[in-house]
């Protein structure tokens, strides 16, 4: 049988605001006002790059699995895992999973975007988007309280992790999907989601890579993720963040099947 023209449509618009937002299939141009100090930063995370060149040639590969960190894109979560979070959320909307789609740590707001690009193609006018972040990029550890996170050098990479508020919401302008269904948390997680003002979540993506961030997140928003509601983890392969999800699954008894996306990124429903 084939699609409807509607499945077409939904599909063809979806899939041109990946493209764009992982900025498939282009080289990345590095913007001329970038300080030398940012170029650093982002040739450190892009080991073997030409970035001295101006550009750093798209390479398939690093860009379907998020392996770097684009000067230009919105996300830096690679095709796949980008793809499986569409598909989570179309799965929320068909099954009629209650609840609102959240995002903690959300960097240039790509994955936020796409969410609400499929809402905006589904006509689903209920649910909101949160975005979740300090909008000044990775905390330092805080080794008294998360031993495990005192070797992360995470939060010394601001000038290139630390995307403002102003910003993200120009992204989503560009796209033409920045309305009331899109709504901000700023601040850092252990300060804003406990008494976030979310009732129900149906779609829950943590991207904080430290210990801290990722077990703040599940301690203060994970009771509200709706029965088939998904959870997905971005930084799994993290060792640091991975402790964070099992130290959490046990301490609640989740047993749920974790299914990995791309070698990074996890998910799991919730039963």
């Amino acid at each position: 049988m084939s699609a409807s023209p509607d499945h077409d449509i939904h599909a063809g618009y979806l899939d041109e605001i990946r493209h764009q937002l992982t900025r498939y299939d282009v080289d990345d141009v590095v913007p001329a006002d970038w300080s030398l100090r940012r170029r650093a930063v982002v040739r450190v995370m892009n080991v073997l790059t030409p970035l001295s060149m101006g550009k750093m040639p798209f390479g398939k590969r690093i860009r379907e699995l998020g392996l770097d960190w684009p000067t230009d894109a919105e996300t830096m979560i690679g095709m796949q895992r980008l793809t499986s979070l569409q598909q989570c959320v179309e799965t929320v909307i068909a099954e009629r999973v209650p609840g609102d789609l959240v995002e903690c740590g959300v960097w240039r707001g790509g994955a936020c975007i796409l969410m609400r690009a499929v809402l905006e193609a589904y006509g689903d006018k209920t649910r909101r988007v949160w975005l979740a972040d300090s909008f000044a990029g990775v905390p330092p550890p805080d080794p008294e309280h998360y031993e495990i996170d005192k070797r992360s050098l995470l939060y010394r990479f601001a000038p290139v992790l630390a995307v403002s508020e102003t910003e993200v919401r120009a992204n989503f302008q560009r796209y033409g999907l920045l309305d009331d269904q899109v709504r901000f948390l700023p601040g850092w997680f252990k300060d804003t989601l406990g008494d976030a003002p979310i009732e129900r979540i149906a779609v829950l993506r943590l991207d904080g890579d430290l210990y801290e961030s990722t077990i703040q997140a599940l301690d203060g928003l994970y009771p509200r993720l709706s029965s088939g509601g998904f959870c997905i983890i971005d930084d799994y392969n993290l060792g640091a963040c991975r402790q964070a999800v099992t130290d959490y699954r046990a301490a609640h008894g989740i047993t749920a099947e974790i299914v990995e996306i791309d070698g990074s990124g996890v998910f799991w429903r919730n039963q």
